[in-house]
């Protein structure tokens, strides 16, 4: 497996009070340059109903329903060996500097897309930053054992005050 990296840039502005961290962008999403970016993917269905708002179609779309939601979004990992877009297969991971983010942002809450994203912030960065986290379940169509309409109701947690 070669390295691989991180080639989007997070989403996150001044006014940003959650932060949403994913595990590392799928094949699919480093290829459109945009998170969860694979159609099959509910992570932008399960946001736009938490917040209340339309299903956004295009990058720009999503990223204005983020900002104007005070949600911020990147990814734990800035580079790894990986196996297609299998989190299962993440080696040797470099975490992202989230300094860039919590310098600018008044961030009370980081929130993780699934088991994995939570294992690897917990690894690499969840002891030197002093802010709850919590993990939700994964938006990825592997975890099948999860509906929209449950992941919708799990995920509230970001839109209430």
């Amino acid at each position: 497996m070669n390295v691989v990296f991180h080639n989007i840039p997070p989403v996150f502005d001044e006014k940003s009070r959650v932060l949403i961290l994913g595990s590392f962008p799928s094949v699919k999403s480093r290829e459109g340059m945009f998170f969860y970016h694979h159609p099959q993917n509910r992570f932008w269905r399960v946001i736009a109903a938490v917040c209340a708002e339309p299903v956004p179609a295009t990058v720009e779309e999503k990223r204005a329903l983020l900002l104007r939601n005070r949600i911020a979004l990147w990814d734990v990992i800035a580079s790894c060996e990986i196996s297609g877009s299998s989190d299962a297969s993440i080696r040797h991971a470099v975490p992202n500097d989230l300094s860039r983010i919590l310098d600018t942002a008044p961030i009370e809450h980081i929130y993780t897309n699934g088991q994995t994203a939570h294992r690897l912030y917990a690894k690499h960065q969840g002891k030197s930053i002093p802010l709850p986290e919590s993990a939700l379940p994964s938006t990825s169509p592997a975890n099948a054992a999860w509906n929209v309409a449950r992941l919708v109701e799990a995920w509230r947690v970001l839109c209430e005050p």
